[in-house]
């Protein structure tokens, strides 16, 4: 398991920022995108909460966490400094803990979470739905073939998808399923993409993320 981060520098961070956005641009170009429609999120489930402000002092603007508890304690601590979003797997119950303090949750799959996001929402609730883009089995996710009809049955403003591609070996091998997701978001009229982390979000720009999220790269 990994370790909690202690030695967060943000002049460190500030620099890694810029490395990331660079090759975001690099691999915009590529794609024939604009750089400025890729949002950097940083994953920070491994930064102590003292110290998720100096993430901010680095220049991040944009955090994403996977435990609800620590949300709402990080949130309620920087949330004047920061914007949050959720993208860890999502425990329905604890949808109304954690509205009040998201942007997006990323991760929304089941109809125990809609029931709950029909119930805590209101009309300016975004999400994004978590999409099994392989059909792995025993993984998160809506698979695509059960999609539209999930889609169908939201109760609040569905912005976009999030998925986690199979392991791969090398980022390229990732390819394949972002450019599914891409067309699956184009199909149904959906602009945010949230895909790539800190060893793919190179091909996930390419292939038309929005938002990429990078944990230890940016902190290192």
């Amino acid at each position: 398991m990994a370790q909690l981060i202690h030695d967060v520098d943000p002049e460190r961070v500030r620099a890694n920022l810029a490395e990331v956005r660079d090759e975001i641009a690099a691999a915009a170009r590529v794609g024939g995108r604009s750089p400025d429609a890729v949002e950097v999120l940083a994953a920070v489930k491994y930064v102590p909460l003292d110290d998720v402000g100096l993430l901010a002092d680095g220049g991040i603007a944009l955090v994403g966490e996977n435990r609800a508890q620590d949300l709402v304690a990080k949130a309620e601590r920087f949330g004047d400094r920061l914007t949050f979003d959720f993208i860890g797997h999502l425990q329905s119950r604890k949808v109304p803990q954690i509205l009040p303090y998201v942007r997006w949750i990323h991760s929304v799959a089941s109809d125990s979470a809609f029931a709950q996001l029909q119930r805590h929402g209101t009309p300016e609730t975004e999400i994004l739905i978590e999409v099994n883009i392989a059909g792995e089995e025993g993984k998160s996710g809506i698979v695509p073939a059960d999609f539209p009809a999930f889609l169908e049955r939201a109760p609040c403003r569905v912005v976009g998808l999030m998925t986690m591609p199979p392991l791969a070996a090398v980022a390229d091998d990732s390819r394949r399923w972002f450019a599914l997701l891409r067309e699956l978001a184009e199909r149904h009229g959906l602009t945010q993409l949230s895909m790539g982390t800190t060893q793919d979000f190179g091909v996930a720009v390419e292939e038309g993320a929005t938002v990429v999220r990078i944990g230890q790269r940016l902190l290192r």
